[in-house]
């Protein structure tokens, strides 16, 4: 038997395969496809401390192999999360992650210290990286100082596991990786969307009311799979790979980059099943391979 559990901060997972946030609901839309209790954990949609509306339509736009989104964390916030959704999906063997947003650090705050009480919310994405919001998101997760302080926060705030979302829109990600370590995060996600645009020629507009949104899917792999390589090299806390995994190749490639655990996210709106399909083929590489535990594979290019 092939030992997939792996750990990221104070979780312990059953093994490596996570969903992303924004693709996969509140997991129960999922139900009727997977069995979300063979997932490691899945992250629910952003959540901030007030409603939000998110932006005007349209607010996705598919693109050569990936799409668009400017969906705007649209979500009914945190207390209709603890009062509605919580309590249906408190009880699955997984674990539950819920993805932070904020306009101000305040607002991470605030979000925080109402989820801490929540016996079966072991864990936080602190999201400092979305490029469809016009206050905070993506702002925090372009310095290194800027993300310190959200992380510094939110540490303060939050007593379990911290994962701190990353942007690829910057110069260096390893510097602000770095910056969120000392502040004490358990964890690091990345690659949060690339910043994009299309535009309709026919029309001659932009395709998003927007203008630009975030591009997903295969077309942002390289690039995700080259940042967690660097991210993992820099830092001693764990590395979470995401970036247009398909298949379960790409979710080896990105731990053989040294990625510890990975998310699902653009995939599961082409294939709702995709996560149990790549569950089962890390066990079946790991067999092929002659590797017992699924940890002896993460950063195997730097041995």
């Amino acid at each position: 038997m092939v030992k997939l559990g792996v750990n990221i901060g104070g979780l312990n997972l059953k093994n490596p395969v996570l969903t992303a946030s924004g693709t996969f609901g509140y997991g129960e839309e999922f139900a009727d496809f997977i069995d979300l209790n063979r997932l490691g954990g899945f992250v629910i949609k952003g959540t901030t401390i007030n409603h939000r509306e998110g932006n005007p339509y349209p607010r996705m736009a598919e693109t050569p192999s990936g799409m668009l989104n400017a969906v705007g964390l649209q979500n009914k916030g945190v207390d209709y999360f603890i009062d509605n959704i919580y309590p249906r999906i408190k009880d699955v063997d997984s674990h539950v992650i819920v993805n932070v947003s904020g306009a101000t650090i305040d607002d991470y705050v605030a979000v925080c210290e109402k989820l801490t009480p929540l016996d079966k919310i072991n864990a936080i994405e602190v999201n400092i990286s979305c490029p469809n919001v016009k206050q905070g998101g993506m702002a925090f997760g372009t310095t290194a100082d800027g993300a310190a302080q959200v992380a510094r926060a939110v540490r303060k705030a939050f007593p379990k596991t911290v994962i701190i979302k990353l942007s690829p829109n910057v110069t260096d990600i390893t510097e602000i990786a770095r910056a969120v370590e000392a502040e004490g995060a358990d964890a690091v996600s990345l690659i949060n969307t690339l910043l994009g645009m299309a535009i309709d020629i026919e029309r001659q507009r932009p395709y998003l009311s927007t203008i630009t949104g975030g591009l997903s899917g295969p077309a942002v792999r390289p690039v995700a799979v080259r940042m967690v390589w660097q991210v993992a090299k820099a830092v001693n806390i764990p590395v979470v790979g995401l970036g247009g995994i398909m298949n379960g190749r790409d979710a080896i490639e990105f731990m053989l980059a040294g990625a510890r655990a990975i998310q699902v996210g653009t995939a599961n709106f082409v294939d709702p099943s995709v996560t149990m399909k790549i569950v089962d083929y890390i066990e079946d590489y790991c067999q092929r391979h002659g590797i017992s535990n699924i940890n002896d594979i993460v950063g195997m290019i730097n041995q």
